[in-house]
């Protein structure tokens, strides 16, 4: 299985290793003991959606399913079950995933001082490019994005920080507003708890056939094209 996707996109760079370790990775996962099912969807898929972009779909006969997808920056995967919903199957993540989260942690230093904002793991290491508006009593918001070292007020700002939103982009992971207290002299740390970041939360997104023997991934974030791969 997968070895179609390993044939049409060689290692030449790190995007197609990770596709590639992706791929190993659903390959190892455990086969769920289900009654087989007959389906014309059953089979293998290669992702046709660009150069840049690499992913897979599985469709097995004992129910089940597998999915990845390389990115960029983003990686995406799912397994679970499937249903036949008149011509068209459904797909459905099982286990139900645990979507990341933003927690608020106790100030630390970094470098010597405390950033007016940190954004760590739960290990303590920082995040860089979490997207953040920060606000204040008077003034315009600032805008930008951390370090793995965090984000400092410019010194010539004197204002107080209020509140902050903070956002990760590439998961679109957010949370609610953080009001800051007085006592943490306007500084934030907040901590990103991965949970299942990564796993798709598919809840009924349909496989249909296309155009040009294409095969159709329609989920809520947007189609998904897919070829079937010929078996050996």
């Amino acid at each position: 299985m997968w070895k179609g996707l390993a044939r049409a996109r060689q290692p030449t760079h790190d995007h197609d290793m990770r596709i590639l370790f992706l791929a190993a990775a659903l390959i190892a996962a455990p086969a769920a003991a289900q009654e087989a099912q007959d389906s014309p969807f059953v089979g293998e898929y290669s992702l046709s959606e660009g150069p840049d972009v690499g992913g897979g779909l599985l469709i097995r006969n004992d129910g089940r399913f597998q999915y990845m997808l390389a990115a960029g920056a983003l990686d995406e995967r799912a397994e679970g079950r499937w249903e036949m919903r008149g011509d068209t199957i459904c797909l459905t993540t099982d286990p139900k995933p645990v979507p990341p989260a933003f927690e608020k942690a106790e100030l630390v230093e970094v470098d010597g001082a405390i950033p007016t904002l940190f954004v760590s793991w739960p290990n303590g290491r920082g995040i860089a490019g979490v997207t953040f508006t920060i606000g204040f009593d008077s003034g315009d918001p600032v805008e930008d994005y951390t370090q793995n070292y965090g984000w400092n007020l410019p010194e010539d700002d004197k204002r107080i920080p209020r509140w902050i939103e903070v956002r990760e982009p590439i998961y679109d992971v957010t949370a609610p507003r953080y009001e800051l207290a007085a006592a943490d002299d306007g500084k934030l740390h907040v901590t990103l708890i991965p949970n299942d970041i990564g796993v798709v939360a598919f809840d009924g997104a349909c496989l249909a056939a296309g155009e040009d023997g294409r095969t159709i991934l329609h989920r809520a974030e947007g189609d998904m094209r897919f070829r079937k791969l010929q078996s050996e």
